[in-house]
Parts: C-alpha cells; structure tokens; sequence
C-alpha cells in the first residue's frame, strides 16, 4: 500500500438553501463568484498552490454542476501530476447520500486507505479565502497535534453564525460551541482541519457506531474531544476568508471585490479555474460610463454601470442603470432597465424597461434562467414559488420553459 504525506478531502456536497434560488439548479460551490471563477476554484486553487496533489472533491446535491466544472481536474493539477477524485454521495439530496460532514469523510474511508496518507486536510467547498495550507500542517506538525482547526476572528455580532472555539495562550483548544446563541469568542472555526489520519480513522469509526450522532465535525466529533487527552489546535488566519452562505454574504464579498480587500489577479497565489468561455475582448460603447467595476470577458455594454460586477458574457442594453450588482454568467440586460442591490443568476434576461432591486432594503436576486418584466407587461407563472414575494414593487416574472 503506498504512502502519501497529506490527502485533501474538500466537501462540497452542501445544498446551499440561505443561497436560493442562486442554488435551485447549482450546488453551493458552483455558484459563480468574481465574474469569471466558481466558488470551489478557491479550495481547489489553495491545493494547487500549496503543493497538494491527491484531492478528493465529495460531492452530492446538484453534483452534476460541479463534476461539468471540475471535469478531470487538469486545472488544479501542476503540469497533470497528481489526482483529482469526484467522490459523490448521490445525485440529490436525500436520505441516501452523506447525512454530515462527518459521515461523508466516513463513507470515503476506502479512499483514504488506498492512499494510506500521514495526514488528511479537511476543507469546505463554499468559502472565499487565499490560504497556503503547508504553513498550517508544518505547524501541526511542530506541535504534535492529534487534530489542527483554522480558525479567523470574526466581528462579536457575527459571531454566532459560525463553530466558535476557546483556546490558552499556546493556541491548545479548551472549548467549541457550533453556532453558540451566545458566544464566548470570536475565533470562528474556517472549516478547515488537519488530522493524523490514524486518528481521524478511530474518531470517524466511533462516531459511526454512535446511533446520537448527526455525524457532523462541528456537531459532534470537535466537541467530543474536549477535555481529553486529544491535542487540538487551533491556528490562526490573518488573511481574507469569507463564508459566503447567505445572498448577503455573498454580495459582500463581491464588494470586498471592488474595495480592493479582496485580490483575484495575484501572480504569487493565482486562481485557477475551467475557462468556459472564449477568449473574447469586452465592448464598451463610447457613451457607456463605467466606474469601479470589474467587467469580464466577451461583455458589451451599452448602458451604465457603477460599482458593480459583470461576469462573462454578460450583454447590457442601451440606456440601462446597473448600479451595486453582481451580474452573473450571460445574462441580457435590454434596453432601460434598471438593476439596483441585486444578483441576476447566470443566464437571466432582464427585458426592456424593468426595473429590479432598489437603493433601500435588502438584496434583490433573480433566479438563474428567469426572465424579468417590466410593469405591465403580461405575467406567465409556471412552478416559480422561489420567485414570488422576492422581487420589488414593479417587477413581474416569467419562468423560462
């Protein structure tokens, strides 16, 4: 049986509702970000980078969105050397496929075997953040730790919306509380974790056989080695990370974009991705005005645009307003419309005249594949309970056949 130093298992097999209706045909780590990327293309980038190269991607709702994105992984390999696996529970969430984080690394033991790894490097699939991965396993490494969690402090009043834990001065872990109503600390858990592999396989077994379980390692496997003889540590994060769970989260980490908190183009830590797209320059009518936005390739924009993003061909109609939006993947803007603190989903056509979102209030999203009336214009509804009540004061939809 060979050996190898470390194993990446990223899970990505999350359905992502706080994201609907960017989800109701995507898994969560497909989502497109950035104009020109996936979410995964971070945990897999972050791999690549890092000198990793036996990968495991876990996949189950909507996995076909990722395993056409993923392919054969030649992107996320240095020079095609290594392996990228697609691990998938099942086609659709159910009772069939992974019931938690825990249970999926549990269900892909056979993997690790094969590998036979030092070590397994446990990532989220849906998380933005630019991390080299050896620095934290050479610290695990230091410390003889049994089990090393990321961790990067967060604001107090967000706090709740993660895994927090509690640590000494040497960083050893003395406490974790998954989503605490009232926590005790602001070190948020990154989900990222390296453990012995060894270790990791008896905690994994005996969870199992634990019939309490929800198999879940911010649950029940983190919490039940609290006070122990298990070494935990926690290591520090300085760097940008972002969950980006919510449609909120995610449109801020888009304006991160733009405020320049966030840099994709970095030649010492580049983002790699599956170009879906053909090399194609963007086109900017001479009238157009266009100000601290990012626009992709193979766009044409003909109207205004403000502080907003515009991924790959994107087209953006005569006269029309995009002001503090993210515009996702071909999507058609006509002419006259007014887009306002939105997300258009990836192949959205905005129809002349319509107005989506406001300046007040909170972020408006148009489903992938929607199409967007304005007022007046007659209304054909065919299943779309995500869609009513979502749009403002103004705005009809039809769902496209």
């Amino acid at each position: 049986m060979r050996s190898t130093t470390c194993v990446a298992m990223i899970l990505a097999g999350g359905e992502g509702r706080r994201l609907n209706p960017l989800t109701s045909r995507l898994a969560k780590p497909a989502v497109p970000f950035g104009g020109n990327y996936r979410i995964i293309d971070f945990s897999l980038s972050n791999c690549r980078n890092s000198g990793l190269d036996r990968i495991g991607v876990l996949t189950q709702y909507m996995a076909d969105s990722l395993h056409r994105h993923i392919g054969d992984g030649a992107p996320w390999l240095k020079d095609g050397q290594g392996e990228l696996d697609l691990l998938e529970g099942c086609s659709d969430a159910g009772t069939d496929g992974y019931c938690g984080t825990a249970d999926a690394i549990y269900r892909n033991l056979d993997y690790l075997e094969r590998h036979n790894p030092e070590h397994v490097l446990i990532l989220s699939g849906d998380h933005i953040y630019q991390m080299d991965y050896r620095a934290m396993l050479d610290k695990h490494l230091e410390t003889d730790a049994d089990v090393s969690v990321a961790v990067h402090r967060v604001p107090w009043e967000e706090a709740s919306r993660f895994g927090v834990l509690t640590a000494d001065e040497s960083m050893r872990v003395t406490g974790f509380a998954e989503k605490p109503a009232r926590p005790q600390s602001n070190l948020a858990s990154m989900g990222v974790y390296v453990f012995r592999w060894r270790f990791l396989r008896e905690q994994l077994l005996a969870d199992a056989a634990n019939t309490t379980s929800s198999h879940d390692f911010g649950k029940d496997i983190l919490p039940g080695l609290i006070g122990t003889s298990s070494q935990i540590l926690a290591y520090p994060f300085e760097g940008y990370w972002r969950d980006v769970g919510t449609v909120d989260s995610l449109w801020d980490a888009h304006m991160d974009l733009l405020r320049g908190r966030l840099e994709l183009e970095r030649a010492d830590w580049p983002l790699y991705t599956r170009d879906a797209f053909p090399a194609q320059s963007a086109y900017c009518h001479p009238h157009s005005e266009v100000h601290e936005s990012l626009v992709q390739q193979g766009c044409a924009i003909e109207g205004n645009l403000y502080r907003s993003i515009l991924s790959c061909g994107v087209r953006v109609g005569q006269r029309s307003r995009v002001e503090e939006s993210i515009v996702m993947p071909n999507v058609r803007i006509g002419r006259d419309a007014v887009i306002t603190n939105a997300i258009v989903g990836e192949g959205a056509i905005i129809e002349d005249g319509a107005v989506v979102g406001s300046d007040i209030g909170e972020i408006t999203v148009v489903a992938p594949d929607e199409f967007v009336f304005a007022r007046g214009s007659s209304v054909l509804e065919v299943p779309g309970r995500l869609l009513r009540g979502m749009y403002k004061a103004g705005v009809t939809t039809r769902t496209g056949a």
